[in-house]
């Protein structure tokens, strides 16, 4: 299990700090003791008011059980659960778990034994009071068992719709502002024209849909992608939601990456009595960006209820607020276009979503993320003008010219070792524009490069460019068709 982050971790994460400047915080902290944003502020490495804006988006540990707004039986259930399921005996095992500070737990944890729940079995030591064992009695088995019934889920604690919506608002996606260098720096090597770089840069900063559209194989989803390393924010997710009873599992592995943290020391039983930096119900991630294909379904924009479980999964929009949504290859889904984008109009417009439990209660959530639709169909033959509308940002990633043709086959050589003669480029130019009647494409270069050095490989000759390995490689770019010449 990942330890905690220290707020030293989080700032340098988010690119606030330098490595150095935390070692050097550090060091001053192991000789005179401080706290360590203190310190930060008094070496210059941050300032306070930024230090006290980041401290703001940060959840706090929540002082007793009434703070962390969960009905205490709730909690009294899922620890014994937890306690019963999990073979747990020690109220540091129960903390790793539940994810909540040890005075809470602790708490918790003397409910259950007034309720004869649990029982003490003593402590090896007597100065470590964490080490305190606990064995659920028969009473505790019981009650465990019947929770169990009605909802099996064994987590961390969760947190309350009004806290996650709060949290959400102050971790908007606007809250970075991104310049031009930032943005072109994210592209990378990838060839991308100046104008789109002109427009995504205002789109982004607005936090409003953007459309990105044109032929296939021109780097639409590579130019999406590739905003992923703009964003330097650390956010918060919470592991689960509780609505109305109800438990919604947001944070998942699969799209939210955990930053990484030093392990800490598990022997070091004192850990439990220091006050963490923030609530460890929350992961703290990256801004999340969510890629949904061909494979969307109206089914995957709810909540997804576990009979198993008796809880709920959180709809793929819900999992990404904070970050990006990308609707890749839009207008190719089984549901058909105007049913998606008759679901999207309500967030895109009011900023809110709502989404209903099983029992017939609606909630609403913000929607403060970047939702980015992708696709190679013509727009107005997917969607009508009053939708077109509520996409302020369209953007054509069309083909690339000429010379940004030849500057991505250079690339690509480069990583097969190539040379590239302008004999050559002018033969696949012609060739794929006057012979194959396409239009030049960014994908072109990669794939004939990659066949040309394949045939080259298969021939036991060194990669290198030849008029009819070429012409191999270009032939598979588009299949024959009835009147071509076929060579014997």
């Amino acid at each position: 299990m990942k330890a905690r982050m220290r707020l030293g971790d989080l700032l340098l994460q988010a690119r606030i700090i330098s490595q150095g400047q935390l070692e050097a915080a550090l060091e001053q902290q192991a000789a005179g003791g401080g706290r360590i944003g203190d310190l930060l502020v008094g070496i210059g490495a941050i300032s306070q008011g930024a230090l006290n804006a980041f401290l703001h988006r940060m959840p706090t540990e929540p002082a007793d059980v009434v703070a962390t707004g969960i009905n205490e039986n709730d909690l009294l259930s899922l620890l014994l659960k937890i306690a019963y399921v999990s073979h747990l005996e020690t109220l540091k095992q129960y903390v790793e778990v539940i994810k909540l500070p040890y005075p809470v737990v602790s708490e918790l944890v003397r409910m259950a034994v007034e309720r004869l729940y649990l029982r003490s079995l003593g402590t090896r030591d007597m100065y470590t009071l964490s080490e305190m064992r606990y064995a659920v009695t028969d009473e505790g088995k019981r009650f465990a068992q019947e929770e169990l019934q009605h909802c099996r889920y064994i987590g961390p604690a969760p947190v309350t719709l009004d806290e996650f919506v709060a949290l959400v608002n102050l971790q908007k996606v606007t809250n970075e502002t991104i310049t031009y260098d930032r943005l072109r720096g994210a592209f990378g090597e990838l060839t991308v024209a100046e104008r789109i770089v002109e427009k995504c840069g205002p789109a982004l900063n607005s936090g409003r849909a953007m459309l990105l559209y044109g032929p296939p194989g021109n780097g639409k989803t590579s130019v999406a992608l590739s905003f992923t390393s703009l964003f330097n924010d650390v956010i918060y997710v919470p592991y689960a939601v509780m609505v109305e009873g109800q438990i919604i599992r947001v944070y998942d592995p699969a799209y939210h990456t955990l930053k990484p943290a030093e392990p800490a020391d598990v022997d070091d039983a004192t850990a439990l009595l220091r006050r963490e930096e923030y609530d460890g119900r929350w992961v703290p991630c990256q801004r999340p960006f969510i890629v949904a294909g061909g494979e969307l379904t109206l089914e995957m924009l709810d909540l997804r209820f576990d009979t198993n479980s008796n809880t709920y999964e959180a709809p793929l929009h819900m999992k990404a607020l904070g970050g990006c949504f990308i609707i890749d290859d839009f207008g190719r889904q089984l549901v058909s276009p105007t049913a998606l984008l008759n679901r999207w109009i309500v967030p895109l417009e009011n900023r809110i979503d709502y989404l209903k439990l099983h029992t017939g209660k609606s909630f609403t959530i913000p929607f403060e993320e970047l939702v980015i639709f992708s696709t190679n169909l013509e727009p107005e033959e997917l969607m009508d003008a009053a939708f077109l509308r509520r996409l302020p940002y369209k953007i054509e990633v069309g083909a690339p010219t000429r010379e940004q043709y030849m500057e991505i086959f250079l690339k690509e050589c480069a990583k097969q070792n190539m040379g590239l003669k302008e004999s050559h480029f002018d033969s696949i130019v012609h060739m794929v524009t006057v012979e194959k009647e396409m239009e030049l494409a960014a994908y072109h270069p990669r794939f004939i490069v990659d066949q040309v050095a394949a045939t080259c490989r298969f021939m036991g000759q060194p990669a290198h460019f030849e008029p009819r390995y070429i012409e191999h490689a270009i032939d598979n770019l588009r299949v024959h068709r009835k009147g071509d010449a076929v060579a014997q």
